[in-house]
């Protein structure tokens, strides 16, 4: 008794000692917040370029393995030449890709701000004659109407306040690079031991956590693999068809544009429009809007029935993606219902930005399906699992009633008086029945 009373004692003590430790742990960093959070961030930096290298070897794993085993399976070194047949692929399409998209994107800068004046003054000329159609003041319109000083000024007052940092961005440009082929090494090495890496951390899950949880902790990374490998490639490939067909579209329309004479189908800087159009499409469910105002004020100062043309353009491509594209190529990837698709884009955008508008899908998508699994092995337990059975339960086999029409607090506490007390007439320890 005495050695129970003692290893109670010292597993109470060792408790309590435990959850004093945490509180005033908690204590000090609340009170040294800004500290911990700048010692978080150093500690990020330093890891960074690891973070980075499991990104790239995540994304080019699945071309690796299809190379691994469908085209080099029958060589010795064939990880080795798989490796390199990936990132001799990916650095060739994205230098392709640059090359086309760059020289077009400079030249569109380049005669955008060329024709800066001519394109402010169309704009200006189109807020005028709005406000004369309808009635608007001038000292209102004047606060819309802009003349390329007001451009060169502010364009000036941006370039003076960004001098200071200039030697700043220098030194980042170089640590960049520095972590950029710090994280191109890593994934390498990653992939090539990517079977010795994946063991280690299953034996530490499986020396570290029950065989049980263990499982469940496995079941989570296959589950999440899945969801992730397949929402990142369905939408890059979504993202990639999407900005093909608005600059096939685009260029189309300034065929015909030229051939009918019609101003409105003119659609200039159709490259640069094409990429914004392309990358932001990306981000689910917002992206064709957050790439279309950009490109829709671009054409706004050039020819407003071009803007108009464009946006109605782009909402007949977002619904093609949406409903007959998107659903082909990223099938059932995350099946989410559509406000909690939603809701990962807020939320995510809110706290992490463009990655987290675009990683929130399917990290919501997860953690959907694990609720969802607890839910089900819950009710499943209770036996509320099969269909209807929850229904009837909550219902009742008459219907519910309204919790005023049955009479509240009090005809609920004489039901329950009234279940327990013995029928009349009956000893109070006879049952009904005998």
């Amino acid at each position: 008794m005495d050695n129970k009373r003692h290893k109670l004692f010292n597993r109470r003590t060792l408790s309590t000692l435990v959850v004093v430790c945490i509180a005033i742990l908690l204590f000090m960093a609340l009170s040294n917040f800004g500290a911990v959070v700048g010692a978080i961030g150093w500690f990020f930096s330093i890891f960074s370029p690891f973070a980075a290298g499991v990104c790239i070897a995540y994304l080019l794993n699945m071309p690796m393995r299809f190379l691994e085993n469908k085209l080099f399976h029958r060589f010795k070194r064939k990880r080795a030449l798989a490796i390199l047949t990936t990132y001799l692929g990916a650095l060739l399409v994205l230098a392709l890709l640059l090359g086309l998209v760059i020289p077009q994107l400079i030249d569109s800068i380049s005669t955008l701000l060329r024709n800066a004046t001519t394109y402010l003054n169309n704009l200006n000329g189109f807020v005028n004659e709005i406000g004369m159609r309808f009635e608007i003041g001038a000292e209102l319109l004047d606060t819309f109407l802009l003349s390329y000083n007001d451009l060169v000024n502010q364009v000036v007052g941006f370039v003076r306040s960004i001098l200071p940092d200039i030697v700043n961005w220098g030194v980042q440009f170089g640590s960049g690079l520095v972590s950029v082929l710090t994280a191109l090494i890593a994934s390498i090495y990653m992939l090539f031991g990517k079977e010795k890496l994946t063991r280690q951390c299953r034996r530490v899950l499986y020396a570290v956590l029950p065989a049980a949880r263990a499982d469940n902790v496995m079941r989570v990374g296959r589950l999440s693999d899945g969801v992730f490998s397949g929402f990142i490639s369905g939408k890059l490939l979504d993202s990639l068809i999407i900005g093909i067909i608005c600059f096939v579209g685009l260029s189309i329309m300034n065929i015909l544009g030229s051939v009918l004479g019609i101003a409105m189908l003119s659609m200039p800087f159709t490259p640069l429009i094409s990429v914004i159009i392309g990358v932001t499409n990306v981000i689910p469910f917002f992206g064709p809007f957050i790439g279309a105002i950009p490109s829709a004020m671009i054409l706004l100062m050039i020819n407003p029935g071009s803007a108009l043309v464009f946006v109605i353009f782009i909402i007949v491509l977002q619904q093609f993606d949406g409903n007959i594209l998107g659903p082909k190529i990223l099938g059932q990837s995350t099946g989410l219902p559509a406000i909690w698709v939603l809701v990962a884009i807020i939320v995510g955008g809110g706290l992490f930005g463009f990655m987290g508008m675009l990683l929130g899908v399917p990290t919501t998508a997860v953690v959907y399906t694990l609720a969802s699994d607890f839910v089900e092995r819950r009710l499943r337990r209770k036996g509320l699992a099969e269909e209807g059975a929850l229904t009837t339960r909550m219902n009742g086999p008459a219907g519910p009633l309204p919790y005023e029409m049955s009479g509240g607090p009090a005809a609920h506490k004489a039901d329950v008086e009234a279940s327990t007390a013995p029928e009349a007439g009956k000893p109070e320890g006879e049952k009904p029945g005998e």
